[in-house]
């Protein structure tokens, strides 16, 4: 598949002469269908355009050489080559946009970006602005500690100081826990991330309340990554992360759907989580240590693009 940012002057030409010829390039088994929605554009253009985080470790991120990088990246990657068999095309130009958290809705809605690859949670808001295609992780809640502090459950945080990101719904869900079990906390806000971990470094906070992966890679990413400990307990059910898609098109989810099904049931699926969370990944070579748990497990068995942190 071919990375850039100029679409091939032969592949319009090959599109043009297979049309001449009469030779429809449409999807398999479509026969005489008519191609609509993004599969459409992506067939008339021979571009596919993914949207991709510059530091959502280990889902996409920017490497070394400020190449984008990541697990959910490289399900992008899978999902584009599933689209390429599945429009019967000689060449497919994958087309890279950065997005960010504020942007990676509008620009899947305004048709700028086909499929958005990051650390997106899958909820029932969101589905109405974008579709979701299987969700490719499950996170939670959970708090990160020194491991000297032997802390574990949410009671163990009894009148003790915890930080958490301002604006997140983690800082949400540790002052309605707080005042839900009465655990007397003192609830500080972070600007960031790298922020409250720091707290918790220099010992001004006892625990950081945070999605456990983005714990995981603070922790794997700290000068002494050994110091720290990530709770058992959560203050969530599983929120799941998936990649999104435009919304009411049904002909484009149901390839991106089949591909990441395919993906997520067969060995290369485990392989690849496995890649990224439990060895070390680019650029420092920081691990995870992360292997799949119960419901991931069960999520890869039998993929779901569900919103409902229950059905996990």
């Amino acid at each position: 598949m071919h990375f850039g940012h100029h679409r091939s002057a032969a592949l319009s030409a090959a599109v043009v002469l297979a049309s001449a010829m009469g030779i429809t390039l449409g999807a398999s088994g479509a026969g005489a269908q008519e191609l609509t929605g993004t599969l459409k554009k992506i067939k008339e253009t021979g571009e596919i355009t993914i949207g991709y985080r510059d530091a959502s470790v280990p889902f996409s991120y920017l490497d070394g050489d400020q190449k984008p990088v990541g697990y959910a990246f490289e399900i992008c990657k899978k999902i584009a080559e599933a689209v390429k068999t599945n429009l019967k095309l000689t060449k497919l130009e994958v087309k890279l946009n950065p997005v960010t958290s504020a942007t990676r809705i509008p620009l899947i809605a305004n048709g700028t970006v086909d499929l958005e690859c990051g650390s997106t949670t899958n909820n029932v808001d969101r589905q109405k602005q974008v579709a979701f295609t299987n969700t490719h992780f499950l996170t939670a809640t959970r708090y990160v500690a020194k491991k000297s502090a032997k802390l574990d459950t949410i009671e163990d945080l009894k009148g003790k100081t915890v930080v958490s990101t301002s604006g997140t719904t983690n800082i949400r869900q540790i002052n309605e826990a707080n005042t839900a079990r009465g655990l007397g906390l003192t609830i500080l806000p972070a600007k960031d991330h790298a922020e409250a971990f720091l707290m918790v470094e220099t010992g001004r906070a006892a625990a950081f309340v945070m999605d456990d992966v983005l714990l995981a890679s603070l922790a794997a990413s700290s000068k002494e990554p050994g110091a720290y400990a990530i709770s058992s307990e959560a203050l969530s059910k599983p929120e799941p992360y998936g990649i999104m898609l435009r919304k009411d098109d049904a002909p484009f989810k149901a390839v991106v759907d089949e591909a990441t099904a395919k993906l997520y049931k067969s060995p290369e699926g485990k392989a690849l989580y496995e890649t990224w969370f439990t060895k070390p990944i680019p650029p420092r070579g920081i691990n995870l240590s992360l292997p799949m748990s119960d419901p991931m497990k069960k999520a890869f068995e039998s993929p779901s693009d569900s919103a409902d942190p229950a059905a996990y």
